[in-house]
């Protein structure tokens, strides 16, 4: 019944809202900043999904959750500078047309890497992953795998150039995902405690949810050579019987030394401008030695 309920999620729902922003603005700072170095990085995306989405389709249109996360920020000329980045990209994805598709993680890394980078792209669903090989398969560096991400990492890492970034980022429809990205994340850093780790979290009314970012934290206390960091929004409200998702989180384990300080100003104003209800907010945390 799990895998079931794992295979039947798919990502197009909920293509560019505020996860998405918050998550891809994250991720794109991360790269940008490993490509300050010539030595080459390798990129694993543990649930990779498609590769990209429209906008105008069934799955999108159903929900059009993208109008409350990517499409508020789209005509807009006073962005705060990161976020300009990530929103040109996203423009370029749609050829510089209108705003009809919207990339996900692994198109806006294969936009980032150069030739002595590597993607490694993990998909469980069977459609998705068709998509995403005959997308991004045939590139030159770029591996796509059908398969279990988690399991995944012990293939991927750690890169023989000792230059990583790992994004663990699944949909959350079972609980034992939860479990899972906390192994996850202690796997990875004891095959490779330089890796910036970078996980999606969701902000639900649920124990596990509640639990995972302390949990989160401790595993990287222990095993992260450059602490961690946390960034989170919180845009909506539960409806009545306690649903919904709130918001959500980026935890990122050895994250860049610049990365606290280019989100702290930008965070408050997503924020704002994200906002679905009148109390919405940012936070922004990092351990010590982040």
């Amino acid at each position: 019944m799990a895998q079931s309920g794992m295979l039947a999620y798919r990502h197009a729902f909920h293509a560019g809202n505020h996860a998405d922003v918050l998550k891809h603005l994250v991720l794109v700072q991360v790269l940008r900043y490993m490509n300050l170095k010539d030595k080459g990085w390798r990129y694993v995306d543990t649930h990779a999904g498609a590769g990209g989405y429209s906008l105008e389709g069934d799955y999108a249109a159903k929900r059009g959750e993208y109008e409350q996360g990517i499409a508020r920020l789209w005509g807009r000329d006073d962005l705060p500078e990161p976020l300009a980045d990530l929103v040109r990209l996203v423009r370029d994805f749609n050829d510089g047309a209108a705003l009809k598709q919207y990339p996900g993680s692994p198109a806006l890394a294969q936009v980032l890497m150069r030739p002595q980078d590597q993607l490694r792209l993990i998909e469980m669903h069977p459609t998705d992953h068709k998509i995403l090989a005959s997308y991004l398969g045939d590139l030159q560096g770029v591996e796509v795998q059908l398969g279990d991400g988690y399991a995944a990492l012990k293939s991927t890492l750690p890169p023989p150039t000792r230059r990583g970034v790992a994004l663990i980022d699944p949909p959350y429809e079972i609980k034992t995902d939860y479990p899972r990205v906390l192994a996850a994340l202690r796997e990875a850093l004891e095959r490779f405690p330089e890796c910036v780790v970078v996980i999606w979290l969701p902000q639900l009314q649920l124990i596990e949810s509640a639990q995972l970012p302390q949990r989160l934290k401790a595993a990287a206390d222990a095993g992260a050579k450059k602490g961690w960091l946390m960034a989170r929004l919180t845009v909506a409200e539960a409806d009545a019987r306690g649903f919904g998702m709130l918001g959500s989180s980026v935890f990122v384990a050895n994250p860049p030394h610049t990365l606290h300080d280019t989100l702290q100003p930008v965070l408050p104003w997503l924020a704002q401008e994200l906002a679905q209800f009148p109390g919405a907010r940012s936070a922004l945390e990092r351990s010590a030695k982040a």
